[in-house]
């Protein structure tokens, strides 16, 4: 039994209930049917017009007419924008048979966003460059050590000990970071799984000031904390919670020390805009040099530093404020950076009660 040409009208029905920005062209090389989400990806003005006219990429225009020469199946990419950033989209063209001019088939070209997909192979290999990079500059440090102390100074005994303490500094250095990332994974994949077990904050903040004095006194500074007595409970992963706490007042110490002080202050709210519920903000407050604006919105961002040289020096793996974001946010918490240079930090913590 021979097939049935579909109408005009039929055409336009079914292009315009696929889900994907979708166009018919026909072997007049015009767009004869689009739907909705493609005049908003190409553009209104696209019906009875030459396809080239509206998709100028060489690559699309191709592949369109291999399919309708052909009479077959293509594959390519799209590239836009959509005001906020570059957007990648896969595009495929299959031929459809007697429809068109004169029922001679025409090519059905589908656009699938796939941007995410492109971030997050970018991210990827972002992330493998990083920690190659992170690992690559100790373990030169090493293998130029041992070749030193297996040549020129193989008998010199003060430098020996002088290259082994620093190829040991350079091994923990590599031990922090192998730490960083398999908490950083361990973190990303609790994500998504809500704490259970009910944590006294206040009792939680003595403990983590007490732990890090000793750094503190050799630093120079002050540890305050301004809390009330009684407890404050909240929902939470005990051990996540003191890391958070843990690397922020240590950031405070190492990065903003200079000012003598560091003040952590527990401040309770019925009802926080940030969290639309009662909530208790943790404020880790320095007086050191502050940062500069252009680097807070990037600052949980991995390996990114905002004093790359000091922060290394100071044995930083530039994974921490993202560990914290990534704890935070399993926590349905909210982190909050406010600095200004020469007039110290504060990062507050927002945990609901």
């Amino acid at each position: 039994m021979p097939e049935t040409p579909l109408t005009a009208g039929d055409v336009s029905n079914l292009i315009a209930a696929l889900p994907l920005p979708a166009v018919l062209i026909d072997r007049s090389e015009r767009i004869i049917a689009a739907n909705d989400e493609a005049r908003s990806l190409l553009g209104q003005n696209m019906l009875e017009r030459h396809f080239a006219t509206v998709l100028r990429q060489p690559q699309v225009i191709e592949a369109i007419e291999q399919s309708l020469h052909k009479k077959g199946a293509e594959k390519t990419r799209h590239l836009s924008n959509d005001g906020a950033q570059n957007t990648t989209f896969e595009v495929q063209c299959r031929y459809v048979g007697n429809n068109g001019d004169g029922q001679e088939g025409a090519v059905l070209v589908s656009f699938m966003d796939v941007t995410h997909l492109e971030q997050a192979g970018q991210m990827r290999r972002d992330f493998v460059a990083n920690v190659s990079h992170e690992l690559r500059t100790p373990l030169t440090a090493l293998m130029g050590f041992i070749e030193t102390l297996r040549g020129p100074a193989r008998e010199d005994a003060a430098a020996r000990e002088r290259f082994l303490q620093i190829m040991a500094d350079e091994a923990d250095r590599m031990n922090r970071l192998v730490g960083d990332l398999l908490s950083l994974n361990r973190v990303e994949n609790e994500e998504r799984i809500r704490p259970k077990e009910q944590i006294d904050l206040t009792g939680q903040l003595h403990s983590t000031l007490n732990s890090l004095r000793p750094l503190a006194d050799d630093a120079g500074v002050e540890l305050t904390l301004d809390a009330q007595d009684e407890p404050v409970l909240v929902t939470g992963d005990t051990d996540q919670l003191r890391q958070v706490f843990t690397n922020l007042v240590e950031n405070a110490i190492k990065y903003g020390g200079s000012g003598g002080l560091v003040k952590v202050v527990l401040t309770l709210f019925d009802r926080d805009p940030a969290v639309r519920e009662p909530s208790a903000r943790v404020q880790i407050i320095d007086n050191g040099p502050g940062i500069d604006a252009v680097h807070l919105p990037r600052l949980t961002e991995r390996f990114y530093r905002a004093d790359n040289h000091r922060s290394r020096q100071l044995g930083g793996t530039g994974l921490g404020l993202a560990i914290v974001k990534h704890i935070v946010n399993r926590h349905r918490g909210r982190l909050r950076v406010e600095s200004e240079l020469g007039k110290g930090a504060c990062f507050t913590v927002i945990l609901p009660r």
